[in-house]
C-alpha cells in the first residue's frame, strides 16, 4: 500500500505547487484568578478525578475576592469575633474532625460559650412564647382604681358654681321664656288693631309669567329698541332701530335715514325707552339692502342678543318690537310664514332697487316698525323689519299680515363692513334681466349684457334666460340678483340658462357693483 508524504513548508509536490502548513494554534494569556478557579486539579490530566481524591488545596494563584455587595450581605457583621460556629450555652456538639470522630488532637467544640448571633446550621430552634399580653396576672398586682365621676355642673362650669347658682340661673331662663311667649300671644291677638280688617276680596294675587312668556321676553328686548327722529326743516319722519354693541352703534333701515344721509341740516335724534333723547350720527348706509348703521353717545346700552336666522324654519313664533306710526315700544307677535323671500322696493332719491332674502311673517309690521327687531322665542335678534306688503294707496295702508324682515345673518355682516369701511359692495354677474313672468316662475331673462363685464367674458347674451347661479334655483329677477349675492366678488359660479330652448351651462367670475 503506497502511502503519500505531506510536502514540508516550501517543498514542492510532484507537479510543483507549493503547499502551506496549517496555521499556528492562537493560545491566548489566561487570567491567573480563573485558572486557579476553573482549571483541573493538582496532578489530573485527564477528565475524571484519579482514585483517592483530589487534592483539596488548589495549586495557583488564591480565587479573587468576593464582591463589596456580597461581601456585606453575608460576611460577619462588624465586630464579631472571628470565632467558629456555636451553639447555646450548655449543650453539647460534636469535635474537630471528621464527623465528630476525634483522633485525640484536639477536643475543642466547634462552638464556644461566647454568645455569637451566628448558630451551626444544624443547631436546633429555639421557639418563645406569643407575643400577646399575659391578661391573667399571677403576681398578685392590684388593678388601678378608677377615678370619681364628674357631675354636670362639674362638666359645664369647672366646678366653680354652686348648685344654689344654678338652680337660681334655670329659674331665670324659664322666666324669660314664658315673658317672650306673652309678648307674643298678646302680638297676634292685637294684630287686628294694628293693621286693621283684612278682607280675602280686596287681596289680589301677583300675575306669574314664565321666563319664556311675550311679556318676559317684551320687557327684556325692549330697552335695545330705540325709537329714530329724523328732522328735516317742517318735514320728518320716524323709524326704529336696535343697539348692536356696546358702543352705541345702532342698525336701522337705509330709507329711515335716507334724508339725512345727503343734508347736514337733517337732524337724526335715537330715543330710549327711558325717554333718553340723544344725537344719531350717520355711519355708513346701504340703499341695496335697506341698511344703515348710526353712532350714538351712550353710557352702558342695553345691546340685544345676536340670534342665527339661518336657524329658524316656517312656524317659528317671533316678535316684532318698533315703534309703528311713532307709537313706542310696541309689540306684535306672530310667526315664521316663509324663508328666503326675495323681495325688491324702488329705491329712495334715486338710489339703486332695494333688494334682498326676506324674512316672511305675519307678525303686523306697520310704518314706523321699519328698523326695529324681529326676535324669536327667546328674545335673540334674527331679522330687520323692513318692508310690508299692503292694499292701500300711496303706501299709507296698514298690515294685512305680509312682513318682510332683513335676515340678522346678512344685516350684521353688512353692518360690520360699515362700520369698518363705511361703505359695502356686493357681488354682480353684469346684467340686467327681467323675470319671464308676471305670474310664473320660470328665470331671469337678460335684456342687456353689460359691455367687458363677468356676463359677457362668460358668453351670456341677450335673451338668455337664467334658470340656476350655483346651487340655488332662480325663478324671477329678484332671485337672480339675491343668489348672486350670496357669493363672493371673484368667486367663480356654474350659471345654467336656456339659449333658443336648448340648456347650456357656463363658468362665470363674479365682480363688483
Amino acid at each position: 500500500m503506497n502511502e503519500r508524504s505531506t510536502p514540508s513548508h516550501g517543498e514542492s509536490t510532484e507537479s510543483g505547487a507549493s503547499r502551506l502548513p496549517p496555521r499556528p494554534v492562537s493560545r491566548p494569556a489566561v487570567d491567573p484568578a480563573l485558572e486557579a478557579a476553573f482549571s483541573r486539579p493538582h496532578g489530573v490530566q485527564g477528565s475524571f478525578s484519579p482514585e483517592g481524591g483530589r487534592d483539596p488545596v488548589p495549586q495557583g494563584s488564591p480565587p479573587a475576592p468576593p464582591p463589596p455587595a456580597l461581601a456585606e450581605a453575608f460576611g460577619r457583621p462588624e465586630g464579631a469575633d472571628d470565632v467558629v460556629l456555636q451553639r447555646p450555652t450548655g449543650e453539647a456538639g460534636p469535635t474537630s474532625g471528621n464527623g465528630g470522630d476525634s483522633d485525640g488532637a484536639d477536643d475543642q467544640p466547634l462552638w464556644t460559650s461566647v454568645e455569637d448571633p451566628w448558630r451551626d446550621p444544624g443547631a436546633a430552634a429555639v421557639l418563645g412564647g406569643p407575643a400577646v399580653p399575659d391578661t391573667d396576672r399571677t403576681d398578685g398586682e392590684s388593678e388601678r382604681p378608677r377615678g370619681p365621676q364628674l357631675s354636670l355642673p362639674e362638666v359645664l362650669f369647672g366646678r366653680r358654681v354652686r348648685p344654689t347658682a344654678l338652680a337660681l340661673l334655670g329659674v331665670v331662663a324659664l322666666l324669660v321664656g314664658a315673658l317672650g311667649g306673652a309678648v307674643g300671644w298678646a302680638l297676634a291677638n292685637a294684630g287686628d288693631s294694628l293693621t286693621g280688617e283684612l278682607e280675602i276680596a280686596e287681596a289680589r294675587h301677583g300675575k306669574e309669567r314664565p321666563a319664556g312668556s311675550v311679556a318676559a321676553i317684551a320687557d327684556r328686548v325692549a330697552p335695545a329698541v330705540v325709537s329714530i327722529e329724523v328732522e328735516s326743516g317742517q318735514a320728518g319722519g320716524v323709524g326704529s332701530g336696535v343697539v348692536i354693541d356696546g358702543q352705541g352703534y345702532v342698525l336701522t333701515n337705509h330709507h329711515v335715514v335716507a334724508q339725512a344721509v345727503d343734508n347736514e341740516n337733517t337732524e337724526v335724534r335715537a330715543v330710549f325707552t327711558d325717554g333718553t333723547r340723544v344725537p344719531g350720527r350717520i355711519v355708513g348706509t346701504d340703499p341695496k339692502t335697506d341698511l344703515a348703521v348710526l353712532k350714538v353717545d351712550v353710557t352702558n346700552p342695553v345691546v340685544i342678543r345676536i340670534g342665527d336666522s339661518g336657524a329658524l324654519a316656517p312656524g317659528d313664533a317671533v316678535m316684532a318690537i318698533g315703534s309703528p306710526f311713532g307709537l313706542e315700544n310696541t309689540v306684535t307677535e306672530g310667526i315664521v310664514s316663509a324663508l328666503n323671500r326675495p323681495v325688491t322696493a324702488p329705491g329712495e332719491d334715486g338710489n339703486p332697487a332695494v333688494t334682498y332674502d326676506a324674512i316672511q311673517t305675519d307678525a303686523a309690521i306697520n310704518p314706523g316698525n321699519s328698523g326695529g327687531a324681529l326676535v324669536d322665542s327667546t328674545g335673540a335678534l334674527v331679522g330687520i323689519n323692513s318692508m310690508i306688503r299692503t292694499v292701500g294707496s300711496g303706501g299709507e295702508g296698514g298690515s294685512i299680515g305680509l312682513g318682510f324682515a332683513i335676515p340678522v345673518n346678512q344685516a350684521i355682516a353688512i353692518s360690520e363692513q360699515l362700520i369698518a369701511d363705511g361703505q359695502v359692495e356686493h357681488a354682480a354677474i353684469g346684467v340686467n334681466a327681467a323675470s319671464v313672468s308676471a305670474t310664473a316662475s320660470e328665470g331671469a331673462q337678460v335684456r342687456n349684457v353689460v359691455e367687458g363685464g363677468p356676463a359677457a367674458r362668460a358668453g351670456i347674451a341677450e335673451g338668455d334666460v337664467i334658470t340656476k347661479v350655483g346651487d340655488r334655483r332662480v325663478r324671477t329677477a329678484a332671485e337672480l340678483t339675491v343668489a348672486v349675492r350670496e357669493h363672493d366678488i371673484g368667486q367663480e359660479v356654474p350659471v345654467r340658462l336656456v339659449r333658443g330652448g336648448r340648456p347650456l351651462t357656463v363658468e362665470v367670475t363674479l365682480g363688483s357693483d
